[in-house]
């Protein structure tokens, strides 16, 4: 009987199967952006590999109001020559020294700025990049500039066109070195675009860029169970080498990876619950239609009761058709938000878009005890109507 009372009133069952459906849609939408946000970086992080350890100059902890801090003292320089310390430790495979700025490039007439990435043979292997054509950075002392670089396929691209690039010497700022190889085309990895880059000799860079002091130093554990060994290996061996002062910052890829997920699990949850706020708006409509509803059919409820059809069934009839119009917009939201990923993932292909079974479960169970809360009121009212009084109305 609810399910007809439903069909006779299509404009205002639409108008509730509306506003159920989008908060639901909203609710899935939202989450699943925010799990696949999640997904993206755990993946771009596991492939640098599970074992990787950065190290940067200057310390991020609070140590307190020592003498430095009024003498004015800056953080210490970090250098190829403290890699070099460091790659001789037994825990760790990899070590590459590394800077970063921005400069010019030219060739044949041709110029663009790109960014400038100043490194070793290392860095190939710890970033597991690879190349389209030619060889990369040399292995060798890491204190000497070899005069050569690697191009990403974009620059390769802008400046070379069709022409060979291998073997041709390119200008970046006021050195030149010499083409060596083309990474291949692998868009980009945190934060650094791989098509548009130019890889050249730590040593080459630092001069190049003007700069005393690494941006940091990517090194590899030989196990994953050696990491926190190894942090503390590399830890001592700058304290050694920096006068006893622990003056660089040490983070392992776990415990990056672990920040960032903390990070986007509260985003995913605040996004999910702002978007929950629309079930409730929902709720609010059905309440204020069902009102109406009531008001509408007081006539037909007298006549029921008059016949009658106990308080129980009137109340039972109301919530029904409350509980079905949230259920079918529900799986209406479900619907839309199929078709809203399929959207996202024609704009956004790289984005892998997953579904979380546990939004989807919330967002039904939701709108379930939405629709069944906000139609307890309306229901009661029909309910407790006189049928005398009912029937005398018009």
């Amino acid at each position: 009987m609810a399910v007809r009372v439903l069909v006779r009133h299509p404009a205002r069952s639409s108008l509730m199967l509306l506003a159920m459906s989008i908060g639901v849609a909203s609710v899935v939408v939202l989450t699943s952006l925010g799990e696949s946000a999640r997904s993206y970086v755990s993946d771009e992080f596991a492939s640098l590999g599970t074992h990787l350890i950065m190290v940067a100059p200057g310390r991020t902890e609070t140590s307190g109001v020592g003498p430095s801090m009024f003498a004015g003292d800056t953080p210490r320089d970090l250098t190829i020559a403290d890699a070099t310390a460091v790659a001789k430790s037994p825990l760790l495979g990899d070590v590459a020294p590394m800077v970063m700025g921005q400069a010019n490039v030219s060739w044949g007439g041709r110029e663009r700025a790109v960014s400038l990435l100043g490194a070793t043979a290392a860095l190939r292997r710890i970033r597991h990049w690879t190349l389209s054509q030619g060889r990369f950075l040399p292995e060798g002392d890491p204190e000497r500039d070899s005069g050569v670089c690697v191009i990403g396929a974009k620059v390769r691209k802008e400046l070379f066109g069709p022409r060979r690039a291998l073997g041709e010497w390119l200008k970046v700022g006021d050195r030149r070195c010499r083409v060596t190889g083309i990474l291949a085309n692998k868009g980009r990895s945190i934060g650094l675009d791989v098509e548009d880059v130019v890889v050249m000799p730590v040593a080459g860079a630092l001069t190049l860029l003007n700069r005393p002091s690494l941006n940091r130093i990517m090194a590899n554990a030989r196990s994953h169970e050696m990491m926190d060994r190894a942090s503390e290996e590399i830890r001592r061996i700058l304290k050694d080498r920096h006068q006893g002062e622990e003056d660089v910052t040490i983070v392992t890829q776990d415990a990056l990876l672990a920040t960032f997920d903390r990070i986007l699990v509260a985003l995913t949850y605040t996004v999910g619950g702002i978007a929950g706020i629309s079930l409730l708006v929902a709720g609010i409509l059905i309440m204020n239609v069902m009102l109406v509803s009531v008001s509408q059919r007081t006539s037909e409820i007298g006549l029921l009761k008059a016949l009658g059809a106990p308080r129980d069934e009137i109340l039972r009839l109301f919530l029904v058709e409350a509980t079905t119009l949230s259920l079918a917009g529900a799986f209406m939201g479900l619907v839309i938000g199929v078709l809203g990923r399929l959207a996202i993932l024609h704009f956004y292909p790289v984005l892998p878009l997953t579904w979380p079974i546990w939004a989807i479960v919330a967002a039904l169970t939701t709108a379930l005890v939405v629709g069944l809360a906000f139609g307890v009121i309306p229901a009661r009212r029909a309910a407790d109507l006189d049928p005398v009084a009912a029937l005398s109305h018009h």
